[in-house]
């Protein structure tokens, strides 16, 4: 099975701040265009919502109104980290796993993702990650520091 993706960056925010704009806040700096379950109809998600809660939902409203589904909180603690399923446009048994941990620094909070759970994917597990690799890195390095204060 391909190894975990990770990924990490430093931000200029404290830590519970971070979190907040990771969580609460992505729909403000989310790649809707990009990176949603509407994007494969070249429409915006009218909305995208992490429920803040263990067992809570991360989904989108497609363009055209329907909830699709991206994964299930699976661990929340506010400004440490979060983890949850993950399986945008996908049925939950293809679910991959991500956590997001937030760091003290000296100047600000080290953001670093965990993609794994490859082994979900069966034989796509390893163009799946490939596909992620870049992906993720628009994501976190281009959206999410953009959002920053």
């Amino acid at each position: 099975m391909p190894d975990p993706l990770i990924k990490t960056l430093t931000v200029n925010a404290p830590p519970a701040r971070a979190f907040e704009i990771f969580t609460v806040g992505i729909a403000d700096w989310w790649p809707g265009q990009s990176h949603s379950v509407s994007a494969a109809d070249n429409a915006l998600p009218q909305a995208i919502t992490i429920e803040p809660h263990t067992g809570g939902a991360i989904y989108e409203i497609t363009n055209d109104g329907q909830r699709a589904n991206w994964g299930k909180i699976t661990h929340w603690d506010p400004a440490r980290s979060f983890a949850m399923t993950w399986h945008p446009g996908a049925s939950p048994d293809q679910a991959t796993l991500v956590r997001v941990d937030f760091e003290p620094v000296e100047t600000g909070t080290r953001v670093t993702l965990t993609h794994t759970g490859w082994e979900a994917l069966g034989t796509q597990a390893a163009n799946r990650r490939a596909s992620y690799d870049p992906g993720w890195n628009h994501v976190l390095m281009t959206c999410y520091a953009g959002a920053m204060p």
